[in-house]
């Protein structure tokens, strides 16, 4: 049986477990640069600080890119799905209301990725943060507006 890229079989086989960290990358409809707004951005870090300060997740570190979303997360009390469906729920909404636009903003999909020792984390961890570094848009992460992290990088 082959999968083909975008399949919904691809998601059979996602494991959710709580206490795992996991890296999830998500893509806003036809890549458009929503984030490119500052309001928009913050919207989408504002919801994963909720998730964090509700108990949800733990969240590592966040990267918002003009049109995609990067996080690592530790599950604490909510499956995988649950947490990433709220972030762009949440998210959407609002920048709908900001933006006074309808429609879906997200793509439906999203990559996860279990992380599974202390120094892949840190590394995946880099990755995130690095992002906007490697795409061109700053020359040192910490000049880059729309990201978060648990500890000093």
């Amino acid at each position: 049986m082959s999968y083909t890229k975008g399949s919904h079989r691809l998601r059979k086989g996602r494991v959710s477990e709580i206490g795992q960290y996991y890296l999830v990358t998500t893509a806003t409809l036809g890549r458009s640069p929503v984030f490119t707004l500052p309001e928009a951005a913050q919207l989408v870090l504002s919801s994963l600080q909720w998730l964090k300060n509700k108990g949800l997740i733990l969240l590592e570190c966040a990267v918002v890119m003009p049109d995609h979303l990067h996080f690592v997360a530790q599950l604490r009390s909510a499956s995988l799905g649950a947490v990433v469906q709220s972030v762009k729920g949440f998210s959407s909404r609002q920048i709908n209301l900001l933006l006074r636009r309808k429609g879906p903003l997200w793509q439906s999909l999203y990559y996860d990725h279990a992380i599974r020792t202390d120094e892949v984390l840190e590394d995946v961890v880099l990755y995130c943060l690095y992002n906007p570094v490697r795409a061109g848009l700053v020359e040192d992460f910490h000049q880059y507006p729309f990201w978060y992290c648990r500890w000093e990088p």
